[in-house]
């Protein structure tokens, strides 16, 4: 594996880590309940850990096409979570999803940073580097 993609991968799995480290913190330190779309993007960002460190351990750049396909499924939820917490038309009618309110804002950071916008980001940044990865490992072959 070339450095290059390894450290793209490094990247990729430090990422994750943070974010599956973050959400953690929120709901079992800080007691924040996630909702229903939180549990979704989880579902999305919890594997992208074990994935990446394999291809990590196993130098193997064709871990990036699951990376790839997991993260841009969580760009999309985050994406819809993000709209139905900040724009006015999502928020209005967004529909009941659990026990916790999906439009909902544990916090607010700088009146825009929001737990599903630091999904939203870390999901952006797997996806960015898991196309890079698989652009350098094409040009290899």
């Amino acid at each position: 594996m070339r450095k290059q993609i390894e450290n793209l991968t490094i990247v990729a799995w430090i990422t994750s880590l943070i974010a599956t480290l973050g959400s953690l913190y929120f709901s079992q330190v800080r007691m924040y309940e996630p909702c229903t779309l939180c549990w979704y993007q989880r579902i999305f960002m919890y594997p992208l850990v074990i994935i990446l460190i394999i291809g990590i351990i196993k130098k193997d750049a064709t871990v990036a096409l699951y990376s790839a396909v997991l993260s841009l499924i969580g760009i999309g939820l985050s994406s819809y979570h993000y709209a139905l917490q900040k724009i006015p038309f999502f928020t209005q009618t967004a529909p009941a999803c659990g026990r916790v309110p999906c439009t909902g804002q544990y916090i607010n950071w700088f009146g825009f940073v929001t737990i599903p916008f630091l999904a939203l980001t870390a999901f952006i940044i797997i996806f960015i580097c898991s196309l890079l990865i698989l652009r350098l490992s094409k040009e290899d072959s």
